[in-house]
């Protein structure tokens, strides 16, 4: 009889083993230049990405260079497994721990994010505030920040409990998004994000 403990690596184990296969049969398809691709909960999601889109997440890469270097180990669009079901996830920007090191599949640990930011897309919306939202707090992300252009705000959550953020802040572009309380330590201004 197995424990809930070996289920549950038995079950992670073989997500991983169904996410490497699926990565590797859309490396060989001919996706679109320009396009992201992530699965959430198993399901295969293409967006495309937008000019709105990279200048959004260019601030907010050069924002953590400024606080910690130009060596800072920040990824754009780079999968990273997550917990839930099938979650090969790309966040739009991680920020990895000091010291990360890839496991030995190759793939960075989600043990080692300390900040995730999305940006918004029309078409995949409902995953960053849903599936992507629970998994990132699952995972114990200390910092997630979703940035959306439509609306022109940001959300702060933190602290993850229990497959949810204890706290969810809204601010308005134009304001900052002050993280000083949070391990990141940073103050994100918000007054040159671009708005679609």
């Amino acid at each position: 009889m197995m424990t809930v403990l070996e289920d549950r690596i038995a079950m992670a184990e073989s997500d991983t083993r169904w996410l490497d296969n699926m990565f590797e049969r859309l490396e060989k398809m001919p996706v679109p230049e320009g396009y992201k691709v992530e699965i959430v909960e198993g399901t295969i999601y293409m967006s495309p990405q937008r000019d709105v889109h990279w200048h959004t997440i260019r601030r907010i890469v050069r924002a953590l260079e400024d606080t910690f270097g130009m060596d800072v180990n920040a990824l754009s669009d780079v999968r990273i497994d997550f917990p839930g079901r099938k979650n090969g996830l790309a966040p739009d920007v991680a920020k990895l721990r000091d010291g990360a090191e890839k496991n030995s599949e190759g793939h960075w640990r989600y043990e080692d994010v300390e900040f995730i930011a999305e940006v918004i897309s029309k078409d995949t919306a409902k995953n960053d505030y849903g599936p992507k939202k629970t998994a990132y707090a699952l995972a114990e992300v200390p910092v997630y920040l979703i940035a959306d252009p439509y609306t022109g705000k940001c959300r702060l959550f933190t602290q993850p409990k229990d497959g949810d953020y204890v706290s969810d802040t809204s601010i308005t572009y134009g304001g900052d998004v002050d993280m000083t309380t949070t391990l990141l330590g940073l103050v994100l201004p918000t007054a040159e994000f671009p708005r679609d």
